[in-house]
């Protein structure tokens, strides 16, 4: 993937900055979006240090103005993107019974309506190029299910229904779209977990481990490179076993 352009999304923290380092590790230029430019200019002066080429730009997913926005920024400004990896997410938990409109609205527009406009804006150039690359952070709670996530699990097992049919439709440009499904992850949105409910977690973990946010990494940068060219509309369960 050398000097193809990628843009990450969420790349400011967690999972999304280890993907932007590990493709920025794989060579390619790597487009930076998040809320919190101040994290994302950090960032990407830790990338140009390596002497790799790193683009920052704001992005709110839950806004399609946003979305046209930035996208259409890295377009002119730093080139035609190619490989997309769409990770941003918010979670507003609740039980289903008290969950309020607006946190189911919000997470679904995040989540996964930002995915899907997201990706809108990046095919016709992927079409120009007979050449794409669209990965989408899923979760293992989309396949499995969490109890006070409805919202959260509605727009993971969405994403999935979205890669699915995105690869039906994309296939014959030469552009895959595949999904990667973290289990435990070690995160910010997991730091505040109890020690209880975490030891609870990982007795269900065959691998005994808290997965870490470059073991993700690893499998985006996989799906996102040429080694990956025949494998689409699948789903990359990244969750040291928890959900086989």
């Amino acid at each position: 993937m050398t000097n193809r352009i990628a843009l990450i999304t969420g790349a400011s923290r967690g999972i999304g900055r280890a993907c932007a380092l590990a493709l920025s590790d794989a060579g390619a230029r790597v487009a930076l979006a998040a809320r919190n430019v101040g994290q994302l200019e950090e960032l990407a002066g830790q990338i140009r240090s390596n002497h790799r080429e790193a683009f920052v730009v704001p992005v709110d997913l839950a806004s399609q103005d946003s979305i046209k926005e930035a996208a259409s920024c890295v377009a002119k400004e730093f080139g035609p993107i190619t490989i997309l990896v769409n990770n941003a997410g918010i979670t507003k938990d609740n039980l289903a019974l008290r969950m309020k409109k607006d946190d189911w609205d919000l997470v679904i527009a995040t989540n996964l309506t930002g995915a899907f406009l997201m990706s809108q804006q990046v095919l016709q150039g992927m079409m120009r190029e007979r050449w794409g690359r669209i990965v989408n952070i899923a979760s293992v709670v989309g396949e499995m299910g969490n109890p006070g996530q409805a919202n959260y699990v509605a727009s993971k097992a969405g994403l999935i229904g979205l890669t699915k049919t995105l690869a039906h439709e994309m296939g014959s440009r030469n552009i895959t779209v595949n999904a990667v499904a973290p289990g435990f992850i070690e995160t910010d949105m997991t730091h505040g977990l109890s020690q209880e409910l975490k030891d609870k977690m990982l007795a269900n973990i065959p691998l005994r481990r808290i997965g870490k946010a470059e073991d993700v990494a690893g499998a985006v940068a996989f799906l996102a490179s040429d080694a990956a060219a025949y494998v689409t509309g699948h789903v990359l369960d990244v969750n040291g076993g928890i959900y086989m």
